[in-house]
């Protein structure tokens, strides 16, 4: 196994990032690492496909203001930096490894459901950013497979 020396840690800031994040630690003690926290946002727009009849830039902007605390409060539990946590706007996949691209990262570790069948076939964020990303990925399972 390579050396890891920055590792990006793509979480959704639920209880089940807690797990993803302890794997990730261990990496990071392990190698010595530089660990950067990704959450992102998706755009309502995005969400509901654009269908939206009314202004949610108001709605938007709570979302954000209440990820931009979560993600500060998990990233402190984690003795993690400001200058190394990313809050973006987008779609999870492509954001993560933008993010992982630009801050030149060894890998990126991110939660799986271990989804099969019809919900494998719809893809999830870790099987977009698997087959995306120009690093490793390590994809943890949480939860329980449907």
């Amino acid at each position: 196994m390579s050396e890891y020396k920055k590792i990006i840690l793509a979480v959704d800031l639920t209880e089940e990032s807690k797990l993803v994040a302890r794997r990730a630690m261990a990496l990071v003690e392990a190698f010595s690492s530089e660990l950067h926290i990704v959450h992102v946002i998706e755009p309502l727009g995005l969400t509901y496909g654009g269908d939206v009849p009314m202004d949610l830039s108001s709605v938007q902007e709570q979302i954000q203001e209440q990820a931009k605390a979560h993600l500060a409060e998990f990233a402190a539990e984690l003795g993690v930096s400001e200058s190394r946590q990313h809050l973006i706007f987008g779609r999870p996949e492509s954001e993560i490894q933008r993010t992982a691209d630009q801050e030149q990262a060894d890998l990126i570790v991110v939660g799986s459901h271990g989804r099969h069948g019809l919900a494998l076939l719809l893809g999830s964020t870790a099987n977009g950013v698997l087959h995306g990303a120009g690093c490793d990925v390590l994809a943890v399972r949480v939860g329980k497979a449907d």
